[in-house]
């Protein structure tokens, strides 16, 4: 302000050329913000994001700026030589204090940039509001609003505008202020703020597009795992469908030759009878070796033939508890303990009764199987769950877990391919049938290790299968009869 009767106050056309701080001098890194926030986190959150550490030409252009400052009149001002330095000092060390404190530390900068500009206006005139540097307050309110969402951008540069209009009251003292010369201090601080919201403004709708761009991305990479997916699924249906072909051909094939050998056996042994026992033992161990490999043809042919399915809406606990009781029943080898864990409020699940059973009895059997030497505890737990990788159907989740050994990290995408198997007498097509019947049901099989087996030192298997929900109208209407190819 001027006192009443001296010259008045050099118009001020070259603020704009002075004002505001160059927003591409820090970048923004994600280290200090969680990588899904919430609209409530961002909302409340400071928006403090890391800048680079290392200085780069926009850290020089600075530095160069305040060193022509620094021969601006006044230049023999040893304070505002210093303060001009401590600028710089702040500019070079911006980025370091924020990768440490990231939370507080742009609370810091701006405090000590307000405070700096207000000891630059004190030393840089002989009235310190009348001083040409009061363009200085741009700084701090660029730097909150960089740093700080819109609110807190306001209050801060409020702050900046209190610490300049603050030697309005000594100015007040010694001289008569003029309406007019209160116009000129109301309209620096009116750009004070226009320029400190247009700062922020660019500022957070580019944090928003970053925001944007980074779920898009996720989604993409989401996208691409499930076509990944399902390319592999896809391989693996051709490549079972063609070995299915090739197994029906051999097994028809095989099981002719092997009817004639053990009627040939059996013949043998009726007619030699008790005049050749050597003859007569070796005709029973044919024809005990030719009902296993016509058990085994068996199971090729049972693996490679269609599956006819007829769904319909069923309590999918009544047919785990009756697979389970099955394999209890017949069990020889060292005691399983079984956990039931079943929620309530389980929605009907349109399944065929025979062949679930079935599956679910395969799963359990190579449980026991796994635990067949010390034992162990089977942990089955059925809930309802949501499938987010097949538009978030409703549906029921069953998890099998045991204490047994485990399954090997390698052999967890092929387990479910044929001839794949852990089992020294295994022939591997047991869980080849089983992902056939949940493919069937419309449903998804997973395998994962089980966190059940942390007492004991194993690493155990679980098996998670998600089954949709009777209203899920892909998977059945009332009834339907399903062909499993």
């Amino acid at each position: 302000m001027q006192p009443t009767g001296q010259p008045g106050v050099a118009e001020w056309e070259n603020e704009q050329a002075r004002e505001g701080r160059n927003l591409t001098n820090g970048t923004y890194s994600q280290a200090t913000v969680p990588s899904k926030p919430s609209s409530k986190d961002r909302a409340e959150s400071q928006m403090t994001e890391a800048k680079r550490p290392t200085i780069n030409w926009m850290d020089l252009l600075w530095l160069v700026l305040l060193a022509a400052l620094a021969l601006l009149p006044p230049v023999e001002e040893p304070h505002k030589q210093l303060i001009l330095l401590a600028f710089g000092v702040i500019q070079l060390g911006e980025g370091w204090l924020i990768a440490r404190i990231p939370s507080r530390a742009p609370i810091y900068l701006v405090l000590l940039k307000i405070a700096l500009a207000t000891l630059l206006v004190d030393h840089t005139g002989e009235i310190p509001i009348n001083s040409y540097y009061y363009p200085i307050y741009y700084l701090p309110a660029v730097t909150a609003a960089e740093y700080f969402g819109p609110w807190a951008t306001l209050l801060w540069t409020s702050l900046a505008s209190a610490a300049y209009c603050f030697y309005l009251y000594p100015a007040l003292q010694e001289y008569d202020i003029s309406s007019e010369d209160y116009g000129r201090l109301a309209i620096r601080i009116v750009f004070f703020f226009l320029a400190s919201m247009v700062v922020n403004r660019f500022v957070v709708e580019s944090r928003r597009q970053t925001q944007r761009y980074q779920e898009l991305a996720a989604t993409l990479a989401e996208t691409n795992r499930r076509l990944e997916q399902a390319q592999a699924e896809a391989r693996r249906s051709e490549r079972l469908a063609a070995l299915g072909q090739l197994s029906a051909g051999l097994a028809h094939e095989i099981r002719n030759p092997l009817g004639v050998i053990k009627g040939s056996a059996e013949m043998l042994t009726q007619k030699l009878g008790d005049s050749n026992p050597l003859a007569t033992e070796l005709a029973g161990y044919i024809s005990v070796e030719t009902n296993r490999l016509s058990a085994l043809v068996t199971r090729f042919l049972d693996f490679a033939r269609p599956l006819h399915a007829d769904l319909t809406p069923q309590d999918i606990t009544t047919v785990l508890d009756r697979a389970l009781n099955d394999v209890a029943q017949f069990w020889k080898g060292a005691p399983v303990q079984v956990e039931k864990e079943y929620e309530p409020g389980l929605p009907l699940v349109p399944l065929d009764e025979s062949l679930c059973e079935q599956a679910f009895v395969n799963i359990v059997q190579n449980a026991y199987d796994a635990m067949g030497v010390t034992g162990g505890t089977l942990r089955v737990r059925v809930r309802p769950a949501k499938a987010g990788g097949r538009g978030n159907l409703d549906g029921v989740e069953v998890r099998i877990e045991d204490t047994g050994p485990g399954i090997p990290l390698e052999l967890r995408e092929q387990i479910f391919n044929p001839f794949v198997t852990t089992k020294k007498a295994g022939v591997g097509l047991g869980l080849s049938i089983v992902s056939k019947i949940i493919d069937g049901h419309h449903s998804t099989i997973r395998i994962e290790s089980s966190d059940n087996a942390a007492g004991n030192g194993a690493q155990g298997a679980r098996f998670v299968i998600f089954f949709p929900g009777a209203g899920d109208k892909r998977a059945v209407g009332e009834t339907a009869h399903l062909v499993i190819s």
